[in-house]
């Protein structure tokens, strides 16, 4: 079974997601780590059986202090993925020349990269947003693209749309999950 690990920072939906729908059946999730201590991530890892790592950023001088010993413990665990799923914090190259990710994004990348990429989507002038799986590389949200999923937003709200790209999300994620280990095996 192939072996992933999952970085977050907050309430782990996505985490928990993934661990429902594919952990135990199509992979493993070998670790879990997220760089806030108050994470509710933490709980919903716990609760299926999957370790958790803490690493608080906010205990390190710098973000590439950060970034090596998160990439020190990724390495213990050996995942052939590693997945960002709402992890809120930029890596710099120590994470990315080192570490196979991919990331998750609430926009149709290349637009709205970086914070509030909803709230951005939903004023522009496009008629569709959606999500994005993307390759992690140096560039903020500049990875090769691995998947995406588009939303109309005519009509909605935008809490309404907020709703959608959260739901849409946790979708585009297995899939870019499932492509980026087997990528001649996509699911539909």
């Amino acid at each position: 079974m192939k072996r992933i690990a999952i970085l977050f920072s907050g309430r782990g939906s996505n985490l928990e997601y993934i661990a429902k729908a594919m952990h135990q059946k199509e992979l493993v999730i070998v670790v879990a780590v997220t760089n806030n201590p108050e994470a509710e991530g933490i709980l919903v890892a716990k609760r299926y059986g999957i370790v958790v790592e803490v690493v608080d950023a906010k205990k390190y001088a710098s973000r590439e202090d950060f970034d090596k010993e998160v990439v020190r413990i990724l390495k213990t665990y050996k995942p052939e993925l590693t997945v960002l799923a709402g992890f809120m914090r930029i890596l710099t190259p120590l994470f990315t020349s080192e570490i196979r990710a991919i990331n998750l994004h609430p926009s149709l990348l290349p637009r709205h990269k970086g914070l509030h990429a909803i709230e951005k989507s939903y004023a522009d002038t496009y008629a569709e947003g959606g999500a994005t799986v993307h390759w992690v590389n140096s560039e903020l949200d500049g990875g090769e693209i691995i998947c995406q999923k588009k939303i109309a937003k005519q009509g909605l709200s935008l809490e309404r749309y907020r709703s959608k790209i959260k739901s849409t999300e946790k979708e585009v994620l297995a899939e870019g999950i499932a492509i980026a280990l087997c990528p001649n095996k996509a699911r539909v």
